[in-house]
Parts: C-alpha cells; sequence; structure tokens
C-alpha cells in the first residue's frame, strides 16, 4: 500500500501502544513516581510524562532513561524504539527541500567538485599527492567504507588537477573498454580503434600516452586514477581481458620513458585476488597506501566543517553521539554521512539536532529506514521491480563480501514505466545513482545496512548465480550478432529455464529472447537427432534386407549347380554290376520320393514303398533331427514343423542334434 493509502490512525497507534507498554514496565517496577524516576534518569518528570502518556514518541535517550529506571531489559527497549522509529519515519511525509544544497553527500563519494566540504582527510591526502609524485604506480587499499572513492576523487584528483591531465575510470564489465572510452578525447582518436589497440597490444596505453602528451613539457604527466580496482575481478568475466587490463596498466607506468601515473583504489578483501597476478605483486611491494577509519579529531572536522561552511551548527551531544555510534567501525563512513543528511533535513532552524539524529535511526538505522520508507511508498508491483532491480545492482561475492554492480540501462525492462518511477523514487533518496545510460548503488553499505535486501540476498544465492551467468550469457549472444553457437544447450539450459519458470518476472527482454532462441535451438536439434536417427535405421533395414537378398541368391545359385539325379539304377538281376547305395540311386517317379535338404546338398532317396522310404530317411538321418519339412501328397502340398515332420516320419530313435534344414516328401 503506498504511503498516501495508510490511515493516520495507524501511525499514532504504534506510540500509543508503546506508551502503554512503558507504563505497564513502570507498574511492574512498583509503580515510582515520576519525580523518582526524572531524578535516577536525569531527565525530567514531565518529559518522562509526556512519554508515557502517549502524546509523542520519546527520543531514544529518554525511553532508555525511563526503563532503566524501571529496571528494564535496555537492549530489548532499544529495538523496539527503533522498529517504531522506522514505522513512524516510512509513515510520515519526507521533509520538505528548501533548495539549498546540503553540507553532506549522503551515501554517495565525494567527486572533485566537492572538495570545499571535503575535510577530515587533509593529512592523508597531502601524503597520497608526495607518494603519487615520487612513484608512478601505487595502490590505495581500505575496507569499503572507509573512503577511500572520496579519497580519490575529492582529494588527490582535486588536488592535481590543475597541474596535469587526468583521467578517472571504473573497470565494469569490460576494463579495457572503459579505458578506451575514457582515453578516446585525450588521445584524440574514436574508442573503437582504441580499443583494438589495447586489446592487442600491451603497450598501446603507454604510447598513446607519450603521443597525447607529446606537446607537453616533459615534466607534465598522465594521471590514471582506476577507481573500485575490485571490479576487474567481480564484474569483468573474462580472465583474458583482466591480464591484459592489468598487463596496460603496469607497461604504461614501469615503461623507461613513461609518462603515465597509475593509482589504484582496491578494497582490502582482494588483496588475494590481486596477489595471483605475478606483476602486480611484484609492482605492489613498495607501492600501498593503507586507508584505516578516521580518528576522533578528524570524524569532528569530518561533521563539523562541511555544517559551518554551509552556515549550520551540530549539537555537541549529536557529535558525541555520532563518535560513540561509529567507533571501531572502519566502513561506517557513508553511514554517517546518510545519517547526517537525513538529520539535515529534520533539523531545527539551522542547527543539527541529537534528536532528529535518533529520529531517523542514528547511523546503524537510518539507511534501513530511508530505504524502508522508500520502498513503502511504492505499489506491489513497483517493490517487486524494486527487488529485481536491487539484485541486479549486486555482485555476489566468492570468498569476499558482496559488492555493488554498474549496469546499463538496458539490462533493465524497457517496457514497463513503472521501473522510471522506481528508478527515480531511489534515487531523490540517493540511494540509487543515475549516470548517463548506468545505474548503480550509490554505496555498498545499502548492501550490509538494509535488511530486506539482505534477506532477498540471502534467499536464493545460487539461483542469483544462475541469474548473473544468464545475464552474461544473453549479452555475449547479442554482442556476437546472435551467433547460435553462444545459446545454450543441454543440462546449462534444463537448469537456466528450471530457474526462469519460478523466477520469470525477473527477466529483462534479452534474457528471455537468448533462453527461447536457445529453447528452438535445442528443440531443433532434437528433432534433427531423431530423423538422423530414424534414416539410420531405415538404411540399416534395408541393408539387413539386401543382404538377405545376396545370401538367399547366392545360395539359389549353389544348388542350381548341383548336378542333377541320374536314372534310377538297373536292379541287381538284370546287371552284373553292384547295385549302388541307397542314397546315390536315381528316383523312380512310381515310387514314394524323399528329398533331404542338408548343410552338404541335397540327397535323394528311392524306396517301394513309404516304410522302405522311412527307412532310408532314418539311416541317413541316424543321429539327427530335421528342422523343418516340406511334404506334398498328390496335388496337396503341406509344411509341417520339425517334431510334427519326425512323428511322420517315425524318427522314434533319433537322438536330435542334426542340421538337416529341410525334408521334402514327393508322391507321384
Amino acid at each position: 500500500m503506498a504511503r498516501s493509502e495508510r490511515p493516520l490512525e495507524a501511525v499514532d497507534d504504534v506510540v500509543v501502544q508503546f506508551a502503554a507498554d512503558l507504563r505497564e514496565l513502570r507498574q511492574k517496577a512498583g509503580n515510582p513516581p515520576y519525580r523518582e524516576l526524572g531524578r535516577r534518569a536525569h531527565y525530567s518528570a514531565g518529559t518522562l510524562s509526556d512519554a508515557a502518556a502517549g502524546r509523542k514518541l520519546p527520543s531514544l535517550a529518554v525511553a532508555l532513561a525511563y526503563v532503566r529506571a524501571c529496571e528494564g531489559d535496555a537492549d530489548a527497549w532499544e529495538k523496539r524504539w527503533r522498529e517504531v522509529s522506522a514505522r513512524l519515519a516510512a509513515e510520515a511525509e519526507p521533509p520538505r527541500e528548501t533548495g539549498q544544497d546540503p553540507p553532506y553527500v549522503g551515501l554517495a563519494a565525494f567527486q572533485a567538485s566537492d572538495a570545499a566540504r571535503f575535510f577530515g582527510r587533509e593529512t592523508l591526502v597531502e601524503d597520497l599527492t608526495a607518494r603519487v609524485a615520487r612513484q608512478r604506480f601505487l595502490a590505495v587499499f581500505g575496507a569499503s567504507g572507509v573512503g577511500k572513492s572520496s579519497l580519490l576523487r575529492a582529494g588527490l584528483i582535486a588536488q592535481v588537477r590543475a597541474a596535469r591531465p587526468v583521467v578517472l575510470i571504473t573497470p565494469g564489465r569490460h576494463p579495457i573498454e572503459e579505458c578506451a572510452v575514457r582515453l578516446a578525447n585525450l588521445a584524440n582518436d574514436t574508442a573503437v580503434s582504441l580499443q583494438a589497440e589495447l586489446t592487442t597490444e600491451p603497450n598501446a596505453l603507454h604510447l598513446r600516452v607519450r603521443q597525447a602528451l607529446a606537446d607537453r613539457p616533459d615534466d607534465v604527466d598522465l594521471l590514471l586514477v582506476v577507481d573500485q580496482f575490485e571490479e576487474a575481478f567481480t564484474l569483468c568475466a573474462d580472465p583474458a581481458e583482466r591480464s591484459g587490463f592489468i598487463e596496460l596498466l603496469l607497461t604504461a607506468a614501469q615503461a623507461p620513458n613513461s609518462r603515465t601515473r597509475v593509482v589504484l583504489g582496491v578494497r582490502t578483501d582482494f588483496y588475494t585476488q590481486c596477489a595471483r597476478h605475478a606483476r602486480l605483486v611484484e609492482a605492489l611491494r613498495d607501492a600501498q597506501l593503507l586507508v584505516g577509519p578516521m580518528s576522533t579529531d578528524e570524524l569532528r572536522r569530518a561533521i563539523t566543517l562541511p555544517a559551518s561552511r554551509a552556515g549550520y551548527t551540530v549539537e555537541g551531544a549529536l557529535l558525541a553521539a555520532i563518535a560513540a555510534d561509529s567507533a571501531g567501525q572502519a566502513g561506517a563512513l557513508p553511514l554517517v554521512s546518510h545519517a547526517l543528511l537525513e538529520t539535515w533535513r529534520r533539523r531545527r532552524g539551522t542547527t543539527l539536532t541529537l534528536s532528529g539524529y535518533d529520529a531517523v535511526g542514528g547511523i546503524r538505522h537510518a539507511l534501513a529506514h530511508t530505504a524502508e520508507a522508500v520502498y513503502g511508498s511504492l505499489d506491489p508491483a513497483q517493490q517487486q521491480l524494486a527487488k529485481h532491480l536491487l539484485l541486479r545492482l549486486t555482485a555476489l561475492g566468492e570468498d569476499t563480501d558482496d559488492t555493488a554492480r554498474r549496469i546499463a540501462r538496458d539490462e533493465l525492462p524497457s517496457d514497463d514505466r513503472d521501473i522510471d518511477t522506481v528508478l527515480e523514487a531511489f534515487a531523490c533518496a540517493r540511494l540509487i545513482l543515475l549516470d548517463n545510460n548506468t545505474v548503480e548503488i550509490s554505496h555498498e553499505a545499502l548492501i550490509t545496512s538494509w535488511p530486506r535486501l539482505g534477506g532477498w540476498l540471502a534467499e536464493d544465492r545460487e539461483g542469483l548465480r544462475t541469474h548473473r551467468r544468464l545475464t552474461e550469457s544473453a549479452e555475449a549472444w547479442i554482442s556476437l550478432g546472435r551467433d547460435p553457437t553462444a545459446l545454450y544447450r543441454g543440462p546449462r539450459l534444463a537448469h537456466a529455464r528450471a530457474w526462469a519458470e519460478s523466477n520469470g518476472p525477473a527477466l529483462n527482454t534479452r534474457e528471455e529472447e537468448f533462453l527461447t532462441a536457445s529453447a528452438t535451438a535445442e528443440a531443433e536439434n532434437e528433432a534433427a537427432h531423431r530423423r538422423r536417427a530414424r534414416r539410420t535405421r531405415q538404411l540399416l533395414a534395408a541393408l539387413v534386407l539386401l543382404a538377405a537378398a545376396t545370401v538367399t541368391a547366392t545360395v539359389l545359385a549353389i544348388r542350381g549347380q548341383a548336378p542333377a539325379p541320374g536314372p534310377a539304377p538297373a536292379s541287381a538281376e538284370d546287371t552284373d554290376q553292384p547295385a549302388p547305395a541307397a542314397p546315390t540311386a536315381p528316383c523312380d517317379p512310381r515310387q514314394d520320393v524323399v528329398t533331404i535338404y542338408t548343410d552338404h546338398g541335397n540327397r535323394c532317396f528311392a524306396g517301394s514303398g513309404t516304410l522302405a522310404v522311412v527307412h532310408e530317411v532314418q539311416q541317413v538321418c541316424a543321429g539327427s533331427a530335421p528342422v523343418s519339412v516340406l511334404w506334398s501328397s498328390g496335388n496337396v502340398r503341406n509344411q509341417t514343423t520339425a517334431a510334427e515332420a519326425r512323428k511322420c516320419l517315425d524318427f522314434k530313435d533319433t537322438p536330435g542334434d542334426t542340421w538337416i534344414h529341410r525334408i521334402r516328401i514327393d508322391r507321384p
């Protein structure tokens, strides 16, 4: 529900309930008088009375004093107060802008144009400037939120840009391309041709800088600042491009006639990744500057001087509270800056007060309160878009913390008008930055300090990695002219489609087109495979038929070459020669004829009667059994099985182990 749709009574109810719980706590403590509570808590009884009556939400200090006086659980009540304060902040109308520039930048890093309100790092800026003057290569290491980007931009760059040309880049997904774009103006060339040189020639950056500075004095060098250098590891997916980018930087800085000075801004948790490149390790040996948290005096200057320069004052109690809340937190600066910005919006006249600071939730909760207020102002459909947007703007860490991810506008849905509303809402609250055609989170502190976003990231990290790989694959497919070889296949496609089925709204147009093209190509490939398998089976069947026909023709040819049976031999009484054996005797058409087809050829037997024929067959087939029988009687031809033939021919004593193929019995 949008903010304007929520009833005002709901806002008052949380304060009344908070007051009722305070009264119940007082009763459990023996109902001490307000005066005693005020004395013990160092607050007036009137203030405590207002708090317990529910006329307004007390400040955190008053509420905790009341709780301690009643011997309650201070930690539990502080958490409760934070929740109520966040609810009130979300329900309340945002502070009205006066048209004045705020003295604080909030989550965003200081830029060179913000140098006039950049305080607290003066000593470090001097040290950094001196190191750059002595060394051509330097890396500035520090934890997330310690102020590296502000130091490089509002400190170093603002200090030296009048004396030398400066190029500032952030690596992004394609660091060499980004380098070419940023260097094109200085080199007086197109980014396209410059990128081609930088990709193929390790000394191209060095030569291009020398060419660009040829008409400048010899002591004028280019300062190349690579902020958020860790993006070369978190966003650049191509190890070859990453290594090539590092080689370009080192060659440009270390060449004997170099006119380039390189400064890197790197998160300390990416020190291990830097150590995987031998040349980079060697270059970093004596070229490191570590940025730590601000001292108390530096923090005081960072808080009070921007306000005083703009005509505002900071309560001493507020200054003390911020110092106490940020103590021991190396990455607290963006949180401090955001809390101060929100406190300035709730100022009393020209004074930034502790009550205003407590109302926004302090440095521990101000950012979450702001994000929740913006998120709560959106309708459900817009909230879903906000979730997908912020997840896209986060790069999941591998053995490191999650980091911010800068994306192009064309990665977002282009046909949804609500996306502009979402972007504008978060940009107005300075939670995201809109720069030309890119979108990014103002600071990684949003990832760690907003519980809702943290919960989204923890829901399905493996699914988010699947989505990120899908995004990169779709972009590569588009950049290759929709090359079919870049599409997903097999298990990878199945995994991506399974994720997309339950996360469809998270996909953009290019990702949907990529998955559709991959599925279509997979279906066509499977259909082609089935067609090939069917053709293969048909070919095999044809080959089998051809082989069978060949065998049959061969057998028939062999049979055609066998000698025809001769005339029946004369009887023994009509000749002096002995009668031939029965198996070779000619067939008498007046007698029963048995033809046995065996693997040794055909044999014809004749007998005076059926029994004689059977006797002859039994002699030939001794120890064997016929496989099949084709017999005829008169004009009727029948075929029977070997068992029936055995019975017909009365093979009573045949063991049955022969290779006879067929027996034919013909009767004249």
